[in-house]
C-alpha cells in the first residue's frame, strides 16, 4: 500500500509541475515528450495523473476529519515495545 501511495503522490507532483510549466511558459511537457496531447500515451498519463489526484484526496479528507492523527498514533511504537515487535505485529 505504501508503494501505491508513493506512486500516486509522485504522479500528482509531476502533474502539478506540468501545470506550473503550462502556466509559466505555455509548455506541456507530457505533450512535448509524447508527440502531442492526443496521443495514446499522453492521454493515458493524463488519466493516471487524474486518478492519482482522486486517490490522494482520501488522505487529505482524513486529515481534515482528524483521522490522520489517529493513524499516526496507531503506527507509533509504544514505550514498552521494540521495533521488531512493532513490525511483527503488523
Amino acid at each position: 500500500m505504501k508503494s501505491l501511495r508513493f506512486v500516486t503522490l509522485l504522479l500528482v507532483v509531476l502533474g502539478a509541475l506540468n501545470w506550473g510549466l503550462m502556466g509559466l511558459f505555455q509548455l506541456d511537457v507530457l505533450a512535448t515528450l509524447f508527440a502531442g496531447p492526443q496521443t495514446t500515451v499522453s492521454r493515458l498519463l493524463y488519466i493516471l495523473i487524474g486518478l492519482s489526484g482522486l486517490y490522494q484526496l482520501v488522505p487529505l479528507l482524513n486529515m481534515f476529519a482528524g483521522d490522520a492523527e489517529d493513524e499516526a498514533a496507531k503506527s507509533a511504537m509504544p514505550y514498552n515495545r521494540t521495533a521488531y515487535d512493532r513490525d511483527r505485529l503488523r
